[in-house]
C-alpha cells in the first residue's frame, strides 16, 4: 500500500522531495528515516514498481529512490514508466544485484544514478549534494 505525506516542495521550503520504493518495509523505514535526519523531506513510500509510477506521477519528487527487484512490478518496470513521464526525473536505483545484465538495463534505461545494496550511506548523501547543486543551478 503506497503512503504519501503532503505535495511537492512549496516555495517556502526548498528541501530536497525524495520518495522511496522497495518492497522490503524495514529497507523503506531505515532508508526514510536516515533521508529525514539528513534534511530530505520524504514525501512518499511505496512498495512496488507500479506504486513507483503512482506516487511519482502524483508527487513529483526532486528524487526517486527505487529498489529493481520487487516481485509483482519490478524496479526496471518503475523506471521506464517514470521515463516516460518526465525524461530527466532523478531516480536513484538500488539494487543488491550486481550482474553486468542488471547494471547493462539500468544504464539502458538512463538510471540516474545505481547505489548497490548494502549501502553506504555517504554515498547517498554524495548523490543528493550533487541533486541540491543541480537544483541551484537550474532555479
Amino acid at each position: 500500500m503506497k503512503e504519501f505525506f503532503h505535495s511537492h516542495a512549496d516555495s517556502e521550503n526548498n528541501s530536497v522531495t525524495a520518495i522511496v520504493i522497495d518492497d522490503d518495509k524495514d529497507t523503506v523505514s531505515v532508508l526514510c528515516d536516515f533521508l529525514q535526519i539528513k534534511g530530505i523531506r520524504v514525501i512518499g513510500k511505496g512498495y512496488d514498481g507500479l506504486e513507483a509510477v503512482e506516487l511519482y506521477k502524483k508527487l513529483r519528487p526532486d528524487a526517486t529512490f527505487l529498489d529493481v527487484m520487487m516481485e509483482t512490478y519490478d524496479g526496471l518496470y518503475g523506471l521506464e514508466k517514470i521515463r516516460e513521464i518526465q525524461k530527466d526525473a532523478f531516480v536513484i536505483m538500488v539494487t543488491a544485484d550486481l550482474t553486468n545484465d542488471t547494471h547493462d538495463k539500468l544504464v539502458a534505461l538512463d538510471a540516474s544514478s545505481i547505489v548497490y545494496k548494502p549501502y553506504d550511506i555517504n554515498e547517498i548523501m554524495h548523490i543528493l549534494n550533487k541533486l541540491s547543486s543541480m537544483r541551484v543551478i537550474t532555479r
